[in-house]
């Protein structure tokens, strides 16, 4: 099974893409926050996607640059899709659209919060809901209430990260009601290091999801990604 709306990101070597390609992992990311430990530059992302089956979507992690700086990135780096973590508008958004590449928010609100943050940005955009705790933007690998992202179902498709663990997918996926969900440390031996097998188990866990294959999230088509 394809696991169209499955995201591991923070890919650092080639062997994990190509494992992660094997497995059906629908979106691979790459960070280009040079203070992460998962920075890679735009020329080490190509090489790590490039070759891969094209129904994988490549998506690139960014922290408030400028609209024309990620435009540059992204297009060295054969990028699909960018997502924003920092505090870029719907104007920056807009900007990144026209240039070819959908779009993917980072959002850390919850609630009618969310409702409220998420309706500045239009439909087209997707919308990811994590935690917003810890030192780095990202989840951080800190488990949240994932239910308190529901509201924002009801209204539009959305993803979420941040904790999100092989043992917790299912749970975290049907409280918050996603349609996509972004793994990183929950697959880790270190940051940066992805351990094969938890890989593999999240995988095995995703394709228990009924979502899992519906639509495709992280490609930007969100009207077929379920309800």
């Amino acid at each position: 099974m394809f696991l169209a709306n499955l995201k591991v990101c923070g890919i650092t070597t080639r062997e994990t893409a190509l494992f992660c390609a094997r497995e059906g992992i629908g979106a691979l990311g790459a960070v280009f926050f040079k203070p992460s430990p998962r920075y890679v530059s735009p020329q080490q992302a190509r090489a790590l996607f490039e070759g891969l089956p094209p129904r994988i979507v490549r998506v690139g992690v960014f922290v408030d640059l400028k609209a024309d700086e990620v435009i540059a990135i992204a297009r060295i780096a054969a990028l699909d899709t960018v997502q924003l973590h920092g505090h870029e508008s719907p104007a920056d958004a807009a900007a990144l659209r026209l240039a070819g590449f959908h779009v993917v928010k980072v959002l850390k609100s919850t609630g009618e919060k969310l409702v409220a943050d998420a309706s500045q940005f239009p439909s087209e955009v997707g919308i990811l809901v994590e935690s917003g705790r810890g030192t780095l933007p990202g989840g951080n690998g800190a488990a949240w209430d994932w239910s308190a992202a529901r509201p924002l179902s009801t209204r539009r498709p959305l993803g979420i990260a941040g904790g999100l663990t092989p043992l917790n997918l299912i749970e975290a996926a049907q409280a918050a009601h996603a349609a996509a969900w972004d793994v990183s440390s929950g697959v880790e031996t270190a940051p940066g290091v992805k351990d094969h097998e938890a890989v593999a188990q999240l995988a095995q866990a995703a394709r228990a999801l009924s979502g899992a294959a519906t639509g495709a999230f992280w490609k930007g088509d969100y009207e077929s990604c379920p309800a």
